[in-house]
């Protein structure tokens, strides 16, 4: 097994991609993360070959992150009303591959964008699903995101951020849970792709939730923690750069 990555590499993986095009821009608005500490071999089962599971402390982590899409676009083209600006909700976890490289392996991603959820899958090689999804924020701050796919009961998020700002040390779950810039797939044939993303590091804050859904778990065959989340924060907004798949 490859050696996990060091706080350098973690540090240099936040770095804009020096030698490959961007060929999208998004924004990532309202950003909830919720975080459960999982046993690493329940995970590892699950990842392709080429993929370790990464941990804190000994700990592996499953995350629900609910956050609404804005702007998503070709790089040289404007944004499209009903179809750049949608709510989406994800579980992932956070891995390497053999060359120490950190990042993110997704269980699966949900989406209100026939069209989006169709080019993921097919360009990304991303497990996207569609769902009827609702995201709204009151003046106050508090915002309502729910989700619910075909054939599943509704999942339900409602949450606000509370606190100063602030952004993560290198050395911190925070740093660990968030600040991800690589992205693997799976594509059918078992080959692994890779993919870049970038972005200014999170402004975190802590948040209040008064709701949250662990449905994914259950969809994705996980067992549904009995606990809540032991890891909560928040951020406002992140613009995304995005590289190739390669």
């Amino acid at each position: 097994m490859p050696q996990a990555p060091t706080i350098e590499q973690r540090v240099a993986a936040c770095q804009a991609p020096t030698d490959q095009p961007v060929i999208m821009r998004q924004q990532w608005r309202s950003l909830l993360f919720l975080h459960w500490p999982i046993t690493p071999a329940e995970i590892q089962q699950r990842l392709p070959k080429g993929l370790h599971i990464d941990t804190y402390e000994g700990s592996a982590y499953l995350g629900v992150v609910p956050f609404y899409m804005h702007a998503l676009r070709p790089k040289y083209c404007p944004p499209v009303p009903g179809i750049s600006n949608f709510p989406e909700l994800n579980l992932r976890t956070y891995v390497y591959d053999e060359a120490g490289n950190p990042g993110v392996w997704f269980f699966s991603l949900d989406a209100q964008s026939h069209i989006s959820v169709w080019f993921a899958r097919a360009l990304f090689n991303l497990n996207y699903h569609y769902a009827r999804m609702h995201y709204q924020r009151d003046a106050a701050g508090h915002i309502l995101h729910s989700s619910a796919r075909p054939d599943h009961p509704q999942q339900l998020f409602c949450y606000r951020p509370t606190g100063p700002a602030y952004t993560a040390t290198a050395d911190s779950l925070d740093h660990f849970l968030v600040e991800r810039y690589r992205l693997f797939a799976q594509k059918k044939s078992g080959q692994l792709m890779r993919g870049r993303i970038h972005h200014r590091p999170y402004q975190i804050q802590s948040a209040q939730v008064s709701q949250h859904s662990t449905d994914l778990f259950k969809i994705n065959g996980f067992n549904e923690p009995n606990q809540p989340p032991t890891h909560v924060c928040y951020s406002e907004c992140a613009d995304v750069s995005v590289y190739p798949m390669r």
